[in-house]
C-alpha cells in the first residue's frame, strides 16, 4: 500500500476520504498496488485517481507496519511518501475532499489515530519506521514510532 503527503511551502495537503476504508478522516492518498506495478507508480496513480495532483518528484520518507488485533498476525505494510514537486490543482473526486492544511493547524482528532505519533517526524522532514496495533474503534493499542537515517 502507499501514502502520499503533498507539502507546498509550510502545508500540507489532506483530503476527507468520502468513502470505503477510512471513510470520514482526513488522511494523504494512496491505496492498493495493482499487480505488477511498482510501489511507486501506485503511489502516483492513486494521487492523480484521488486529488487530480500529478506527482513530479516524491521521496519515500517511511514505512507503516499495522496490525489489527481482530486479524493479529495480517500486516499491512504502507509505503510514506514526501511529494515538493507536482502539477495540477486538487480538485475534489468521488473518493476524496482535498484540503490544504498548515503545519501547525493538522486535524488530528479527525484523522486515523497512529497519525499524531508519526506525522510530526514527517513534518520535520525526518525519515521513519512505525508498527502500530489496533484494537476496538481503532484504538492503538501498541505503537512503535523509530526516527531513521535511510529506508
Amino acid at each position: 500500500m502507499t501514502l502520499c503527503l503533498i507539502v507546498k511551502d509550510d502545508s500540507v495537503l489532506l483530503g476527507m476520504k468520502k468513502r470505503g476504508f477510512g471513510s470520514g478522516r482526513w488522511n494523504g492518498f494512496g491505496g492498493k498496488l495493482h499487480e505488477g506495478e511498482s510501489v511507486e507508480d501506485a503511489a502516483k496513480r492513486e494521487t492523480t485517481e484521488e486529488c487530480g495532483i500529478v506527482i513530479q518528484t516524491m521521496e519515500r520518507v517511511g514505512i507503516h507496519e499495522f496490525e489489527f488485533e481482530k486479524e493479529r498476525g495480517a500486516i499491512l505494510e504502507v509505503h510514506v511518501f514526501r511529494v515538493d514537486a507536482f502539477s495540477g490543482e486538487p480538485e475534489e473526486t468521488e473518493e476524496m475532499r482535498p484540503e490544504w492544511f498548515g503545519f501547525s493547524d493538522i486535524p488530528y482528532d479527525t484523522m486515523w489515530p497512529d497519525d499524531r505519533y508519526w506525522l510530526p517526524l514527517f513534518l520535520a522532514g525526518k525519515k521513519f519506521r512505525t508498527k502500530f496495533l489496533f484494537g476496538e474503534g481503532d484504538n492503538v493499542l501498541e505503537k512503535e514510532v523509530s526516527e531513521v537515517e535511510n529506508i
